[in-house]
């Protein structure tokens, strides 16, 4: 089960979904208010998690549950309550654990933004200040044919990225998860994500971390194929397969 990051839906597992279609069935979720799912006027991480685990019930058998970004933060949480997975797999969960992190005014930032009706300013800044992706890079993403889309998921950005500043990370509350746990990292992203996946690992017993070499916040886009096989070997050596 795949959870996307801020601002986007389940197609941005599309260039990454044929390699782990491979060797297990996919379901790939839009989180609240994107895609085909709908909103609340009142949002809360906690409902998302209880999203989560109503699709986990009703995909009746265990799942392995992959979150990427602050669809990382909602999978760790899930986990945290969920009764029985295979496994999870967290990519670079926006959390802040030192100095370096998510700036604490940028959620308010984007909600001031995001009035003036300005979203192509809102997604910008939030790429620029959020992941950090180098101009190049956020360039590309303004090409493709996806970036509409985006625009209309904007409202979404300044209450995800408010709900990160408060977001507090507890070890001592995730030391007890039991699941095999894959962490991933880009080699090239910004120096906090880093943080927050050496903070996983010391936390998380059953933990391991592998870099995805020359991979920023989204090698699922960039090298999909890089991005599948590190999640099937995870699989195959831990959770005796990725079938089903």
């Amino acid at each position: 089960m795949l959870l996307h990051g801020t601002g986007r839906d389940r197609s941005y597992w599309a260039r990454s979904l044929p390699g782990l279609a491979r060797q297990a069935t996919v379901h790939a979720i839009d989180r609240r208010g994107r895609g085909g799912s709908g909103d609340t006027d009142h949002y809360a991480l906690e409902r998302e998690v209880e999203d989560v685990l109503a699709v986990l019930d009703a995909i009746g058998e265990p799942a392995h549950l992959l979150g990427h970004s602050y669809g990382g933060i909602v999978a760790l949480e899930a986990a945290s309550r969920a009764t029985d997975l295979r496994s999870l797999i967290l990519y670079e969960p926006p959390f802040s654990v030192g100095m370096d992190g998510v700036p604490p005014d940028l959620g308010d930032r984007l909600e001031a933004l995001l009035a003036t009706g300005d979203r192509e300013a809102v997604l910008v800044t939030f790429l620029q200040e959020g992941p950090r992706f180098p101009p190049a890079e956020i360039a590309a993403q303004r090409a493709r044919p996806d970036w509409p889309d985006r625009l209309a998921y904007a409202h979404t950005l300044p209450r995800e990225t408010q709900t990160v500043r408060r977001y507090v990370f507890d070890p001592e509350r995730v030391a007890g998860l039991r699941w095999p746990t894959l962490l991933l990292l880009g080699s090239e992203s910004p120096p906090f994500f880093r943080q927050a996946t050496e903070a996983l690992h010391a936390a998380l017993p059953q933990s391991e971390v592998t870099v995805l070499p020359g991979q920023h916040h989204n090698a699922m886009q960039t090298a999909p194929e890089l991005f599948a096989e590190a999640v099937h070997h995870f699989l195959r050596d831990h959770t005796g397969g990725a079938e089903r």
